[in-house]
C-alpha cells in the first residue's frame, strides 16, 4: 500500500444505481439481450444514454443502467486475457454445477428448470431501465433507438411491480442497506469492537480499497490509445483500470408463494390468524410492518441515519438477545445480517477486550461463521413483480380450479468480490445448517428443504422461548424458487463506452 494515493470518486463514470437505488422512479424493466451483431451492439453500447451517479437537482425522472454478462464480453469481441482478469465466479458463471450446490439451486431450484440463466439461456447483457410513470415508456422506446433489434436478441424481458414498500409475502422490505464509505473516511483494515452500518467502498466498487484495506483483482490495461480515456489504477503505476467504478451485479429471479407461506403458518398456529402472523414474524424477524423483533437501541449506531419523521427501523444488535428469545437465531433477518462484529458476544470491559483480542476466553455459541460481518454485506437493488396477494386474500381458501398469477422478487445486489459477499451470505448464512449452532434447518423464506450429506432434514425452524423452552416447527415446504439466474459486470461509463468503442477487441 506504500506510496499509493487515494482519488476522489468520479461520479460521472459511476453508474447510478450502485448510489441511488431509483426507488422513486416506481416503473422498472429489465431485458436480458444476446448478442445478434457485435459492431452494432459495440455501437449501441458506445452511445446509450448511461445514467450516472452525479446528484442533480431535480432528480431526473428516468434512468437507463447497463451490465455485462462474461459470454456478453466474449460475445463483444473482448480478448480473452482481458476477460481472464475478471472474478472467476463472474466468469464461471451462477448455474455453473458446483456452484449450483453451493448456492442450492438443486433439484427443483436447479439452472435446468429455470426460464432463463440455465444451459443454453444465458444472456449476454441487461439493460434496465427506471422511470416515473408517466414517461416511462416513451423512454424505453426512445432509448433503443433503430439500431436495437438489429444488434440483439431478446431472451427475456422481466417486468416489475410496485408493492409500495413491502415483498410479496406482505412484510416491509428495504430497510436495512449498508451505508457505502463514498467519501473513504475509514480507515481500513480496522479493528472493530462494535457494529457499524458502515462499509468501505471498495466492498461494492472495483478500484478502491475494500474492508481489508487491498484492491479487489479486476483487469489492469497498458496505457495505450485504446485505453487512454479509461481512470489509472491506483495500486498499479502506469497502468488503466478497467474496472474502477464498476461492480458486481447479481440478478436473480425469485417466484414467492405467498398462499403456501401464509397457509402453512396458519396451519401451524392452529387457525388463529393472529398466532399465524406472530409465527411467520419470527421466521422473517420482523414485523409486517417492519419493525425488528429486538428492541431499538438507546445509542446511535455508525451509518444507520433516520430522516424527520421516519420511524426508525434499524437501530439495533443481537446483543441483548443472546439467547435468541427474541428473535430466532435462524430468522431471515438475522442469518442474512447477524449484526455482531469481528469479537461476537463483545467484550464489555478493557481485561476481557484484551483477552478477547489476544484470540483466548471461551468460544461463544453464536461464533461460527458469523464473525466479520462487514466483510460479507451487500447493496441489494431488487424489484418484486407480479400481483400482490394480501393476507386476506392469502389466507382465504383457493377455489377450484382458480390460480393467482406467478409473482416474486427479482432479487439485485452488488458487490465487489463475488464469493466473498452474495455467495458466502448464500451459502454459509442462508442455506447452512449450522448457522449459530443450529441443526436440521436453514433459511425459512430462502431454504430449498433438500437433504445434505450428514444431515438428512431441513426443514425444521426452532424458537427459543425465554424460559428456556424450544418450539420447533417441522416439514416446513419450500416457499421460495428459483426462476433464472445470472452473474454481471456493471462497469463504469469509461469502460462501457471501452467495450463499445471500434476496435477495443484489440487493446
Amino acid at each position: 500500500m506504500g506510496g499509493v494515493t487515494m482519488s476522489q470518486v468520479d461520479y460521472t463514470d459511476v453508474q447510478g444505481l450502485v448510489r441511488f437505488g431509483y426507488k422513486k422512479m416506481t416503473n422498472a424493466s429489465y431485458a436480458l439481450l444476446r448478442v445478434k451483431d457485435a459492431s452494432m451492439a459495440r455501437a449501441w453500447l458506445h452511445a446509450a444514454p448511461v445514467t450516472s451517479a452525479v446528484e442533480v437537482n431535480p432528480p431526473p425522472t428516468t434512468a437507463l443502467q447497463v451490465a455485462l454478462t462474461a459470454p456478453g464480453l466474449e460475445a463483444l469481441g473482448v480478448p480473452a486475457s482481458v476477460i481472464a482478469d475478471f472474478s472467476h465466479e463472474f466468469r464461471g458463471g451462477m448455474a455453473e454445477e458446483s456452484r449450483s450446490r453451493q448456492l442450492g439451486d438443486v433439484e427443483a431450484n436447479g439452472p435446468e428448470h429455470w426460464s432463463w440463466g440455465g444451459p443454453g439461456r444465458v444472456p449476454h447483457l441487461m439493460v434496465m431501465f427506471f422511470g416515473e410513470p408517466g414517461p416511462f415508456e416513451t423512454f424505453v422506446q426512445t432509448s433503443k433507438g433503430p439500431s436495437w433489434n438489429d444488434a440483439f436478441d431478446t431472451l427475456a424481458g422481466l417486468d416489475t411491480s410496485d408493492f409500495g414498500g413491502v415483498e410479496g409475502f406482505g412484510f416491509a422490505d428495504g430497510i436495512s442497506q449498508p451505508e457505502i464509505d463514498w467519501n473513504q473516511r475509514l480507515t481500513v483494515p480496522r479493528t472493530q469492537l462494535d457494529y457499524t452500518n458502515i462499509v468501505a467502498l471498495g466492498e461494492f466498487l472495483l478500484g478502491y480499497r475494500n474492508e481489508y484495506g487491498k484492491y479487489t483483482r479486476r483487469p489492469l490495461l497498458e496505457d495505450s490509445a485504446t485505453s487512454a480515456d479509461l481512470p489509472a489504477a491506483e495500486d498499479a503505476r502506469g497502468k488503466k483500470d478497467l474496472g474502477r467504478n464498476g461492480t458486481y451485479l447479481v440478478l436473480r429471479q425469485l417466484q414467492q408463494d405467498v398462499r403456501m407461506f401464509w397457509q402453512f403458518a396458519l396451519q401451524q398456529s392452529g387457525g388463529d390468524i393472529a398466532q399465524a402472523e406472530k409465527l411467520a414474524s419470527a421466521m422473517v424477524g420482523r414485523t409486517r410492518s417492519g419493525d425488528p423483533l429486538e428492541p431499538i437501541q438507546e445509542q446511535p449506531i455508525p451509518g444507520i441515519h433516520t430522516t424527520p419523521g421516519q420511524k426508525e427501523q434499524n437501530r439495533f444488535t443481537f446483543d441483548q438477545d443472546p439467547d435468541g428469545s427474541r428473535c430466532p437465531f435462524g430468522a431471515h433477518v438475522r442469518r442474512a445480517n447477524p449484526r455482531n462484529t469481528d469479537f461476537p458476544n463483545r467484550p464489555r470491559n478493557l481485561l476481557t477486550k484484551l483477552i478477547t483480542m489476544l484470540g483466548f476466553g471461551p468460544e461463544g455459541l453464536c461464533d461460527d461463521l458469523t464473525s466479520s460481518v462487514r466483510f460479507h454485506r451487500i447493496v441489494r437493488r431488487g424489484r418484486e413483480y407480479g400481483t400482490r396477494l394480501d393476507l386476506e386474500q392469502a389466507l382465504a381458501p383457493v377455489p377450484a380450479g382458480n390460480s393467482h398469477p406467478e409473482s416474486g422478487l427479482h432479487f439485485i445486489c452488488l458487490n465487489a468480490n463475488i464469493l466473498r459477499q452474495f455467495e458466502f451470505l448464500q451459502n454459509a448464512w442462508l442455506n447452512s445448517t449450522k448457522f449459530s449452532g443450529l441443526t436440521g434447518e436453514s433459511d425459512p423464506l430462502l431454504g430449498n428443504r433438500v437433504a445434505l450429506p450428514g444431515c438428512p432434514v431441513t426443514s425444521d425452524f426452532t424458537m427459543q422461548k425465554s424460559d428456556g423452552l424450544r418450539r420447533r416447527v417441522s416439514a416446513m415446504p419450500q416457499f421460495i424458487k428459483v426462476r433464472g439466474g445470472a452473474y454481471f459486470f456493471m462497469p463504469g461509463i469509461k469502460a462501457l463506452r471501452y467495450f463499445g468503442r471500434t476496435g477495443s477487441s484489440n487493446p
